[in-house]
């Protein structure tokens, strides 16, 4: 289902990332006002893609189009950190993002991991309710997004349940 990015996946992962986020932080991120930042996203998905530790999956769109993303979810992790994670707004409410965090805790378990950390903007109502009904607990953690206009991030976390690694 999921498979490794690589760097022919740049483009796509910047494309998806602006569409789930104009679909569901357009209210914290007017267009209008704040652009979404193409070159400097994709400048930082290069930096994410070569870091040593941290994966980067994708999931294809089996039928691709011209006017959408070709990816429809990808989610990018470290030893113990969730730190990407989106879905194609036409494809929420499939289970896709649920997929993707269990397969990225699964691996961080196997990498000796047994706790889990993200950030999440405060305002993303509809992230922060995936991820309280899969067992993330927020914390007092706060800090600014890096992105104009620098909205409140906090932080999540939640323990990895032991596998038989």
């Amino acid at each position: 289902m999921f498979r490794d990015a690589t760097l022919e996946d740049l483009a796509a992962l910047r494309d998806l990332e602006r569409e789930s986020n104009l679909a569901a932080l357009g209210h914290v991120f007017p267009a209008d006002r704040f652009p979404f930042p193409d070159d400097a996203v994709l400048a930082r998905w290069s930096l994410v893609l070569d870091e040593p530790g941290c994966e980067v999956l994708v999931l294809d769109d089996p039928e691709p189009s011209r006017s959408r993303s070709r990816l429809i979810a990808y989610a990018a992790y470290d030893d113990s950190w969730l730190r990407h994670l989106a879905v194609r707004p036409d494809h929420w409410g499939e289970g896709l993002a649920s997929s993707a965090i269990d397969t990225a805790l699964h691996a961080m378990d196997l990498r000796g991991s047994t706790s889990a950390s993200l950030w999440c903007l405060e305002e993303n109502r509809r992230a922060r309710r995936l991820y309280e009904y899969l067992g993330w607990r927020p914390t007092e953690d706060r800090q600014p997004a890096p992105w104009p206009p620098h909205p409140t991030e906090m932080r999540y976390e939640r323990l990895i349940v032991a596998s038989t690694r």
